[in-house]
């Protein structure tokens, strides 16, 4: 017999770029320090995609708006995809402007032949889709050339994040639990679907919810750019993001 509860939780986690998508998400990244932390994120995929033959992009589960912007404005072909329409709605000016392409589609089984775009990106899912790995499969087989993608690791501070849990969801109200990774199971996703690892750059030594209660952009920054110099941020730093080409 099918368990229906079942079935529908693991729809909500597969499509959890709706949630992404809201009004009550974006205000995380609101203020100064959620600026600051949009433009360390900005930074490090704008670097992994600038390279020669990457041209078309597509943004999975993109509908959260936090890459489209700087994408199209750096003069990339962008094409988001999201679960529902719902989740062009951060985009909808952009679209309407024909500055990138939307549609909705399962993004388990994406709409595209394979090797469709030149670079697939997927921000803010991995760790809320409970079939992790068939998500990166599916990026890996839609890219060209490379993907880019972030995900949380519990090989940094944020190995306290299940204490920091109930601090985090009084701080932000509709917290959402998630996975951490470690970096090897998921090289190893990416090296079976013919893909290796190019970098890894971890975003923030300290867990993102400590700046959010600091509430200053320049402490935050200030500190953020000591752990850097010091190496600590790419060691133990996270969220990670990626850079991953075909072989």
């Amino acid at each position: 017999m099918i368990d229906l509860d079942h079935e529908r939780k693991a729809w909500f986690t597969e499509a959890a770029d709706i949630e992404t998508s809201s009004d009550d998400y974006a205000r995380r990244f609101g203020g100064k320090v959620g600026e600051w932390m949009l433009k360390v994120q900005e930074r490090i995929v704008l670097e992994s995609l600038r390279q020669p033959g990457i041209s078309t992009v597509l943004d999975v589960g993109g509908g959260h708006g936090q890459l489209a912007a700087p994408l199209c404005r750096d003069g990339f072909a962008l094409t988001v995809v999201g679960s529902a329409d719902s989740c062009r709605r951060n985009l909808a000016n952009m679209i309407d402007a024909g500055m990138c392409k939307f549609q909705v589609a399962d993004l388990l089984r994406l709409p595209f032949p394979a090797r469709s775009f030149d670079a697939v990106i997927c921000f803010r899912l991995v760790p809320h889709c409970e079939r992790w790995q068939t998500l990166i499969a599916e990026l890996c087989r839609v890219a060209r050339y490379l993907a880019v993608v972030d995900y949380p690791t519990s090989q940094s501070v944020n190995c306290a994040a299940p204490r920091l849990f109930n601090l985090k969801k009084r701080l932000e109200g509709n917290t959402r639990s998630f996975r951490l990774f470690r970096h090897q199971e998921i090289a190893e996703v990416f090296s079976e679907n013919n893909f290796s690892i190019a970098a890894r750059t971890g975003q923030f030594f300290l867990p993102m919810v400590l700046h959010r209660m600091l509430k200053c952009r320049g402490l935050s920054a200030w500190l953020e750019e000591k752990f850097q110099r010091c190496g600590l941020t790419q060691r133990w730093g996270s969220p990670v993001i990626i850079k991953a080409v075909r072989k």
